[in-house]
């Protein structure tokens, strides 16, 4: 059975040392953020804090809560030792049959119901999480619901979202992104607000899903679905026509306002940095919230490698790129989105090698805002293996012919090493590493790789694993 909520699913990761409750009380002003940001440096567990100050008993903060492919495996009812190809395996076949949600009329998530005058986004514990961000970030980790006006296609999308006072949020809605990209282009121009639903807390999949890479038009509900194997319970929201997930802790109903901008960030972002400048973004008018008793709030102490935002970039964008080349028939034979590339490098492996593929798939993977950097090596080289990848660039990428560049491309504000006027309007430079050899150079002038398995007859090869622990070794 799928996990309902975060609730069992912290439960579960108990009994296998995946998570530690802090029943000390914490400061949600950067101490909160501090604990968790380090446990992810660490690879460590996921952290509940059962006491944080100022705020009652009962109210709680869980952070990091999928900071580790062991910990998705857990999310997906899998062993938590499981490979990441083969986690990769069970995530691509299950994603071919999303399950359609199921809408409830009751929900855990109206068990307290606040609107009007008595709203104050200030009741609940919200994080200060790195030092320097331009305010208290409520939305790190949570899902954030729109609706197409035409298609009534819902988007579920994950993006950054601030405290501004009482009943007004702000975050960074970008127009390349699909919910944004419907206010932008369908509601900004009738000059009427977008409904929006925050849901916060809910099961640990939708939240993964939100922030994964599906198409426009499709409905993340039902991939969500798929990944847990059981229907996503949906429920009306209080104040909108919208549907969140049934057994989210705490639903944030309003309108988004376009032509109403506020002053939002900086933030310390998933490249590492807090890179993106201050800025205006559209405002989130609140109208009600509404939310489960003892509630448990949810947070992403976003930053250096690894966390929950670099986990779903290795796992969803792997997928998503290997979809791409495969439907532009460009030849591969694996592909992987490192966590500790930030989402913004990918790395492909082709065999046998032709001429100009690495531009081809430089192409075919550069068509959006990201990745920034691929790097293609030969078929022999395990993309999972980064210091195999190293060596590949090291010895087999020409410093000039090898790297193809491209400028004045469409680019991330959040990328850090362009300049301000570049994260500002969202352009800048993209690179292709081709770490193989020139097809022309042929078997004669190609260097020949000195490893173990290149290096040796096939019968020297077995006679030395065969006697493998005959010499001593274990």
């Amino acid at each position: 059975m799928a996990f309902a909520d975060n609730r069992q699913f912290i439960e579960a990761m108990k009994k296998t040392g995946d998570v530690v409750c802090i029943k000390k009380e914490v400061d949600w002003d950067l101490e909160a953020g501090a604990i968790a940001r380090y446990s992810n440096e660490k690879n460590g567990p996921a952290v509940l804090f059962e006491k944080l100050k100022d705020y009652p008993p009962g109210f709680r903060l869980f952070s990091s809560a999928l900071a580790n492919f062991r910990r998705v495996a857990i999310a997906m009812g899998l062993p938590p030792e499981i490979s990441f190809q083969d986690l990769l395996k069970e995530y691509d076949k299950r994603l071919q049959k999303p399950f359609k949600p199921v809408v409830v009329k009751d929900a855990p998530c109206k068990d307290v119901v606040v609107e009007g005058k008595d709203v104050d986004l200030f009741d609940f514990p919200t994080p200060m999480i790195h030092e320097g961000d331009g305010g208290r970030y409520i939305g790190t980790w949570h899902i954030l619901v729109t609706k197409d006006p035409d298609t009534k296609w819902s988007n579920w999308g994950m993006y950054r979202v601030m405290l501004y006072d009482k009943k007004r949020m702000v975050g960074m809605l970008s127009p390349e992104q699909h919910g944004p990209a419907v206010l932008w282009e369908k509601y900004a121009p009738m000059k009427k607000p977008m409904p929006f639903a925050l849901a916060i807390g809910a099961d640990p999949i939708s939240s993964y899903v939100a922030g994964a890479f599906f198409g426009r038009g499709e409905e993340e509900s039902g991939f969500a679905g798929a990944l847990r194997k059981q229907p996503v319970e949906l429920v009306k929201c209080h104040t909108n026509d919208l549907h969140v997930p049934a057994h989210s802790e705490i639903i944030i109903e309003g309108e988004i306002h376009p032509d109403k901008p506020l002053m939002e960030g900086p933030f310390g972002e998933f490249p590492g940095y807090s890179a993106s400048p201050r800025r205006t973004w559209p405002m989130y008018k609140v109208n009600a919230i509404t939310y489960r008793h003892d509630p448990i709030m949810t947070m992403c102490s976003v930053g250096f490698p690894t966390d929950d935002v670099h986990i779903v970039a290795a796992l969803g964008k792997t997928h998503l790129y290997k979809k791409m080349l495969k439907e532009n028939g460009v030849p591969f034979t694996d592909l992987f989105v490192p966590p500790s590339g930030t989402g913004l490098l990918v790395i492909v492996s082709i065999d046998p090698p032709h001429a100009n593929v690495a531009s081809r798939i430089g192409r075919v993977l550069m068509t959006g805002r990201i990745p920034h950097f691929v790097i293609v090596v030969d078929g022999d080289v395990d993309v999972y293996n980064m210091e195999a990848v190293m060596h590949a660039i090291s010895t087999k990428c020409h410093p000039i012919r090898g790297i193809t560049t491209h400028d004045h491309d469409i680019g991330s504000p959040l990328a850090p090493f362009y300049t301000h006027e570049e994260r500002k309007l969202g352009i800048g430079a993209k690179a292709v590493f081709d770490c193989t050899f020139p097809v022309e150079w042929g078997i004669e002038k190609t260097p020949k790789k000195v490893n173990f398995i290149k290096g040796y007859p096939g019968s020297v090869q077995d006679k030395v694993l065969k006697n493998w622990k005959s010499y001593g070794f274990k």
